[in-house]
């Protein structure tokens, strides 16, 4: 399936609706959209293989580039908005995209980023055009809408950062088929969730996320159409569901708090009856929040546990996880090892690293332009299985529970944030003498960054200095990687050999607890 089938059998139905405005794009338009842009895409010289980077807002956009490089062999990078233009910079070059698709949304960072690409093929954005950049809709409209001769299919190399800090990009070999062929996650959505051409979907995430882009995209194949949030609001989701009918969509916890957080009139008054399959991923759900969701919208609740790597895949639904408090289900792709830190499988319900099996002859994910960090994936005897850098158990009946997570990444709201790259910065500080950045509780976001810093002079920690070394990481850091506060050690607890001791760090703010995960 593929949105060229269901442009010319049902070329009027929508593809997606834009939540905020109501503008609908058919089917038919997603369709010559995205081969207009296919074709510019040959038209400035790019050929299978090639890549693209889409850094923008949630717009009505964003899916016909992402279907225009699926059909013209491209692999096809999207870019978190919330970077800073060196760290654009940084991922355009590493994926070697050719052309930057923007918004004037993203005006600011894209003007910044002129002088730090010099020499792409194309820079386009969408809405008005700022100098240095061409007009999206006309460098389009200029193209026929016809598709490109040489259609295959490309994909998407997203990604995924690392514990040096720096994001690493997941690539996997393309296919080299027809550009409607079906892919495992096809498969997964539309047999294990009823994705079809009924299906509503309400996606309320950034679409440069890894489960938004091709849940969307998956929907799309089968003819689905997609409620598009440009932004999250809780109020606003409800409403979405009753106006639009919503039966499916996918979600992370903290959309979950903040919905229940709304204060019980404004919650209760909408109508979420049509919801059949609420998935929800990328953080860990704490018991109670998933516990009253299940309350309030029935047993339609799903949860999955993956990576963009692709290596493995696990679920369950509702009721298997009220028998499973935790459990994050069962491995329907890939079998699920547990190993101590020299490859051993350790005893049932015994914690360790999480590895999944796949067939020798499967193809496997690598970092692109990384290969320490893609051997490092991998098991020490057996190379076909391969970790996620992330710490469980499994149970008498094969449920994975997550009990830790490997070079404490901090998960907020759902993004995964690495704080080597914080701590890498703090210590070129002057006033900074040792650093450590960690993730500590926060009732909306599960987690927050917090700085602790061994000043190079007690005498001037406090407030004034905090407040410098946030502004200091908020000038060359993306927000979401900076601290939200900073505490002060006189010195922070290292071996000999230089390692610090984080976990010492972390337990003074979880109580010691064996994990952060409930």
């Amino acid at each position: 399936m593929h949105p060229y089938i269901h442009a010319q059998n049902n070329p009027q139905h929508p593809a997606f609706i834009m939540a905020a405005t109501d503008e609908v794009v058919t089917y038919k338009q997603l369709n010559d959209y995205s081969n207009q842009i296919a074709q510019l895409a040959r038209a400035r010289g790019l050929q299978v293989g090639d890549g693209i980077a889409i850094f923008m807002d949630n717009n009505k956009h964003f899916l016909e580039i992402c279907w225009a490089a699926q059909r013209a062999g491209l692999y096809f990078t999207a870019v978190s908005s919330r970077l800073t233009a060196p760290e654009v910079e940084y991922v355009v070059k590493d994926c070697g995209a050719k052309l930057l698709f923007t918004s004037d949304y993203m005006k600011d960072t894209a003007v910044e980023l002129l002088d730090l690409l010099p020499e792409m093929a194309g820079l386009f954005m969408v809405g008005e055009a700022a100098d240095g950049y061409e007009d999206y809709l006309t460098a389009r409209d200029g193209q026929p809408a016809e598709p490109v001769a040489d259609e295959t299919r490309g994909m998407d190399m997203l990604y995924s950062s690392g514990t040096t800090g720096r994001p690493k990009g997941i690539r996997r070999a393309l296919p080299g088929d027809a550009i409607d062929e079906a892919d495992p996650l096809f498969n997964l959505v539309s047999l294990l969730y009823g994705f079809d051409e009924t299906t509503t979907y309400l996606s309320p995430a950034p679409l440069y996320h890894a489960a938004p882009l091709r849940y969307n995209m998956c929907a799309q194949q089968l003819g689905a159409t997609c409620i598009i949030m440009e932004n999250f609001d809780p109020e606003q989701a409800l409403a979405l569901i009753e106006k639009h009918k919503c039966n499916k969509s996918q979600w992370v916890p903290t959309m979950f708090v903040r919905m229940l957080k709304l204060p019980d009139d404004v919650r209760t008054k909408y109508d979420v009856s049509s919801m059949q399959t609420a998935i929800h991923a990328a953080a860990p759900c704490p018991i109670p929040i998933k516990e009253k969701m299940i309350d309030w919208w029935g047993p339609v609740i799903y949860e999955y546990y993956a990576g963009s790597e692709g290596n493995g895949f696990t679920q369950l639904n509702s009721e298997e996880w009220l028998e499973h408090k935790g459990s994050v289900g069962k491995a329907l792709t890939g079998i699920l090892h547990i190993c101590d830190e020299d490859g051993n499988e350790v005893p049932v319900g015994e914690g360790g690293s999480i590895f999944f099996e796949q067939p020798m002859d499967a193809p496997g994910f690598e970092y692109y332009n990384d290969p320490k960090k893609t051997a490092e994936s991998r098991h020490p005897v057996h190379p076909n299985w391969s970790t996620l850098g992330d710490v469980g158990r499994l149970d008498e009946e094969g449920y994975l529970y997550l009990t830790d997570r490997k070079a404490f990444m901090i998960i907020s709201g759902g993004v995964n944030i690495y704080p080597q790259e914080t701590e890498n910065l703090l210590i070129t500080h002057p006033k900074v003498a040792d650093v450590a950045v960690i993730g500590v509780p926060n009732e909306d976001f599960g987690e927050e960054v917090k700085a602790v810093v061994q000043p190079a002079d007690w005498s001037a920690s406090g407030p004034e200095l905090e407040a410098e070394l946030i502004a200091f990481c908020k000038e060359n850091l993306s927000a979401i990687k900076c601290p939200r506060s900073v505490d002060f050690d006189k010195e922070l607890p290292r071996h000999p050999t230089g390692k610090l001791y984080k976990r010492l760090v972390r337990d003074r703010y979880w109580g010691n607890k064996n994990s952060n995960i409930v």
